[in-house]
């Protein structure tokens, strides 16, 4: 697992890319090994379109206060050096990654699987985790207990960071799978090498005469019934001939 990840998500104008819809707002939040950092990267975009009415009902961002935000060209370098390198973390990857490469290729900048070492998507691991059960960012929280009262609309900032708490509730048993970054130090000699732990000396018991007997009188026993095919009994030389 890669040490720093971004969890990210996005608002656009519309659902899909192929037709002209773009993005108007884009929110991260970095997680450092399996930790947030409460840095984060955020911003809105004009889109230079209108916004669907059925994406406004979902989100509530309106072209007014769009109106006076930057393009995506002139953010681009910014969203770039906060992604840079780290692990995408998103909630339906296909959606966000197509938007994003989009509007990257556009400017004819590198797209995200040039810019990051990868990504998770939430919504495919929600599936696998818990077939047949609801996998929306709302269902998640409820059932990793994770607060989303304040989530009257979808918003890249907000929902990136429910994302982040679901996906680290999700993930939880990866904890003990991460080495401690400070372990101490092996003990050493005069010379720098390394020196055994010192143990305790190992205690033998060894088996009385009274037992030793019982074993050999139940191993008799055993090579009787088995006439003679005891594997743990030496069979006895052949007689010689007078």
């Amino acid at each position: 697992m890669n040490a720093r990840q971004i969890v990210l998500d996005t608002e656009t104008t519309g659902l899909d890319w192929k037709t002209g819809d773009r993005v108007i707002e884009i929110g991260c939040v970095e997680i450092i090994d399996r930790k947030l950092t409460g840095r984060h990267y955020h911003v809105y975009i004009n889109p230079e379109r209108l916004v669907n009415p059925e994406a406004m009902a979902v989100h509530g961002i309106t072209d007014a206060f769009l109106a006076d935000k930057p393009l995506f060209k002139d953010v681009a370098e910014s969203f770039e050096d906060f992604v840079r390198g780290g692990e995408l973390v998103i909630h339906n990857a296909a959606f966000d990654v197509g938007f994003l490469n989009h509007e990257l290729g556009l400017l004819g900048r590198p797209k995200l699987d040039v810019l990051c070492s990868g990504v998770i998507d939430t919504l495919r691991l929600a599936k696998e985790q818990n077939p047949g059960k609801k996998a929306s960012l709302n269902a998640l929280c409820e059932r990793y207990a994770i607060d989303n009262t304040h989530r009257e609309l979808h918003g890249a900032l907000l929902d990136s960071e429910l994302l982040a708490d679901v996906y680290l509730a999700m993930t939880r048993g990866q904890d003990s799978l991460i080495m401690a970054e400070e372990e101490p130090a092996p003990r050493t000699d005069d010379e720098g090498g390394a020196l055994l732990a010192e143990r305790p000396p190992i205690k033998v018991l060894r088996a009385s005469e009274a037992e030793l007997e019982g074993h050999s009188r139940v191993l008799g026993e055993i090579a009787k019934a088995n006439k003679g095919l005891c594997l743990w009994v030496a069979p006895e030389p052949p007689a010689e001939a007078a």
